[in-house]
């Protein structure tokens, strides 16, 4: 792997654990202080409102068609700035609209996100934390089109370490509203908004520093606006079709009693890696792969996207296996304490066995989307899209009488399968721009049984253990020793298998 392209995707991916670690605090706490019961769940509802429009209309969708647009036009030297700014103002417009339409609509979009609440008190707090939340939506939108105008800089730290300062406003809330005795639920409800202000702050000085001090301006349609809509349009429709799934998914749990809370804990623990390796590979494989197709260099575009998928299998396959082999130990040692549990553990981590088994194909969706945006194609991601939705909708809907709220996550796994080997069918049009190199046919098959060996270790040292899981004083380190020994045993057989395949050679 060329080595700008591995810095940046070390850079982005040790911020973003730092973040999913501080995220995963942030959820053990609630966990703790909240449990699973009506202030939580509504909590968790009011807070994926923001979040869900928020990959609308940009991570997901807008930067798809702005981070190559822009990066291109930064390389050739063709007013960026202007193009920047007429892209910033004119998404703050369409936020600010949507922001002061949903919070007249907001018990509208509480029962859409969860029917279930309807009649019992999780609705009426879902409203008013929802009210109190989705101003979060326009601060985290501007951040988010701020930090793709740094990654297609090549500028990834501000943008990747902005989630940190977040997890940490929302830290530090709970522990003023549990020191002095605030209403835990409120407390968090405002902190959100806080939290996406402070991230805006971030990110808006480190564009500074990169010459790019944006202001708002009177929005219009130029022609360059026009462009970037007409290749935003499919990807817009294809975000909305991902929150499609998630609605679904939220739409099962909340007939469920905790089933909102088991679901979203499982989530944000299965998040950890996906965040890490997906993400970062994403952020940074997109305007490298943009600069390399503007320049022809087919060889070079070929070269970044094999390394990076070699990356990608190496950590996610392991990390499947493992988040299969080790849910329940995973969940009862992290969150069984204060308000979760125990009789919350096995719900949770049944979804979260079910969630790693979709872990490598929602990493390589990260990986195999660059190809597409990169030219500008959203349309195809877009009907691909559309096919997983109703392979969601109707595992997780079908499903649901039979399996209970664990067919909101299988739906999800199995979702994810489906828009990954879509994806990678769809490549056949780029010819041998995306041709599996030699060396990662080698390295898959050697990934793939160093990860069963892992899985079997996991197993035996899983079932020795026994009880030493669940006490109290010593479970932190028998799951510490769990995880070492699986680790040990995947990079060993990882490392033998190889040594093997170079004496046979």
């Amino acid at each position: 792997m060329r080595s700008p392209l591995l810095r940046g995707i070390l850079s982005v991916g040790s911020w973003t654990l730092a973040s999913r670690l501080f995220g995963f605090l942030r959820d053990l706490m609630i966990a703790a202080y909240l449990g699973t019961g009506p202030v939580a769940q509504a909590y968790l509802v009011a807070f994926s409102l923001p979040n869900m429009f928020r990959r609308f209309f940009a991570e997901g969708a807008f930067n798809t068609a702005f981070v190559p647009m822009f990066a291109r036009r930064l390389e050739g030297g063709d007013n960026p700035r202007g193009f920047a700014e007429e892209a910033y103002s004119g998404l703050f417009t369409v936020v600010l609209a949507v922001s002061l339409l949903a919070h007249l609509a907001m018990p509208w979009l509480v029962a859409l996100q969860a029917s279930g609440f309807l009649g019992d008190q999780r609705f009426d707090l879902a409203v008013i934390y929802g009210r109190i939340c989705f101003p979060y939506i326009l601060f985290i939108s501007l951040t988010a089109l701020l930090s793709g105008l740094l990654n297609a800089g090549g500028r990834f730290v501000a943008a990747a370490a902005a989630p940190v300062l977040m997890n940490l406003v929302l830290i530090a809330a709970m522990l003023l509203a549990n020191r002095r005795g605030w209403d835990m639920g409120l407390t968090m409800a405002w902190s959100t908004p806080v939290s996406g202000l402070a991230q805006l702050a971030m990110v808006w000085l480190a564009a500074k520093r990169m010459g790019f001090a944006l202001s708002l301006r009177r929005p219009r349609l130029s022609p360059d606006m026009r462009r970037l809509l007409a290749v935003a349009a499919p990807a817009v429709l294809a975000g909305g079709v991902v929150q499609v799934n998630l609605l679904v998914g939220r739409q099962v749990g909340s007939f469920f009693e905790h089933g909102i809370a088991w679901l979203t804990n499982a989530d944000r623990l299965y998040q950890l890696p996906l965040g890490v390796v997906g993400i970062a590979i994403g952020i940074v494989l997109l305007p490298e792969i943009a600069r390399r197709h503007k320049a022809g260099d087919t060889a070079g575009a070929r070269h970044a996207f094999n390394r990076a998928a070699e990356l990608a299998l190496l950590l996610t396959v392991p990390a499947s296996v493992a988040l299969v082999v080790m849910a329940e130990p995973l969940i009862s040692v992290l969150f069984r304490r204060g308000a979760f549990l125990e009789s919350d553990v096995g719900p949770t981590a049944l979804a979260l066995a079910i969630y790693g088994a979709g872990l490598p194909a929602f990493v390589l969706q990260k990986v195999l989307q660059p190809l597409y945006f990169a030219r500008e194609d959203t349309g195809r991601p877009f009907r691909f899209a559309l096919w997983s939705m109703a392979v969601n909708a109707v595992v997780a809907l079908g499903l649901a009488p039979v399996l209970g709220f664990s067919a909101a996550a299988l739906g999800t796994t199995v979702a994810g399968w489906t828009m990954a080997l879509q994806l990678w069918r769809g490549t056949r049009a780029f010819g041998t721009a995306v041709q599996l190199d030699t060396r990662l046919r080698r390295r898959l098959l050697r990934i793939l049984l160093a990860s069963a060996v892992l899985g079997g270790v996991v197993s035996g040292v899983q079932h020795s253990l026994g009880g030493a899981l669940e006490a109290e004083g010593i479970r932190y380190i028998a799951l510490g020793a769990l995880v070492l020994l699986g680790g040990c045993s995947y990079l060993g057989s990882y490392w033998i298998l190889g040594a093997l395949n170079h004496r046979r050679s």
